[in-house]
């Protein structure tokens, strides 16, 4: 079994280190980890440390730190705009997404999204993601964490896109399967998925400046289960899995 990972601010040098905090009690009262196992520190931004536990104490762990490294960007960097699903799936895709190697989430408010964040409800919303990808981070023992960034509107959407070196919109009516699509060897690829009742006719109008909208096949997906289908496509394309 792969060393567990647990987060923090700064990667440590080799040497004596405390591990306390939320982190620290995870690892002490709920992993109960024993002297002598082993773990990795993560700082999510590609820094990664291999740490012995030397004593564990309530709430804490004194560990060994046995070396350090800081693992290359990657790249390309995948991004999956995703529009506002209902429920709980929208924190469903997230997990998934941050478990098959999405970069950066951008969630997106589509006309036809039937949920919509206002407020501090919607702030609270973005938080569940947010934590969701920290932690689905941690389970697939990431050195990077999955970014959940601001809502965008469509024409905030459209501006961020064009900052990626390829954009691909999933759409049911295409004809351009996901699997023939030549892929950017660097830069960042954007996945975006449109809502229950797909996107619009206006929308789909605004992101033809990227090129023709692709298909992941016959079948239509549900908006949380078509990003984690498509991203697991694009790891395979790139000879990451």
């Amino acid at each position: 079994m792969s060393d567990p990972v647990f987060l923090v601010d700064a990667l440590p040098a080799p040497g004596d280190y405390v591990l306390d905090g939320p982190e620290g009690h995870h690892a002490a009262d709920v992993q109960r980890l024993q002297p002598g196992e082993t773990l990795l520190l993560a700082d999510g931004s590609g820094g990664v440390a291999a740490a012995r536990v030397a004593h564990a104490e309530r709430g804490l762990l004194r560990l060994d730190v046995l070396d350090n490294r800081t693992l290359p960007d990657p790249d390309p960097k995948l991004t999956v705009v995703q529009a506002l699903p209902k429920g709980d799936r929208g924190e469903r895709a997230v997990q998934m997404l941050t478990e098959i190697g999405v970069d950066e989430v951008i969630p997106w408010a589509a006309s036809r999204s039937i949920v919509q964040w206002k407020g501090p409800r919607g702030d609270k919303a973005r938080a569940k993601w947010d934590a969701t990808a920290r932690e689905a981070s941690k389970q697939a023992r990431r050195a990077h964490l999955a970014h959940v960034a601001e809502l965008h509107t469509t024409k905030q959407l459209v501006q961020r896109l064009r900052t990626a070196a390829q954009v691909l919109v999933l759409h049911e009516e295409a004809t351009l399967p996901l699997s023939q699509v030549p892929l950017s060897t660097s830069g960042e690829i954007a996945l975006v998925i449109g809502p229950e009742g797909s996107i619009s006719p206006d929308e789909l109008a605004s992101l033809s400046e990227f090129g023709e909208p692709v298909r992941l096949g016959d079948t239509v997906l549900r908006t949380s289960t078509a990003g984690p289908a498509a991203l697991a496509v694009l790891q395979a394309r790139l000879g990451r899995w």
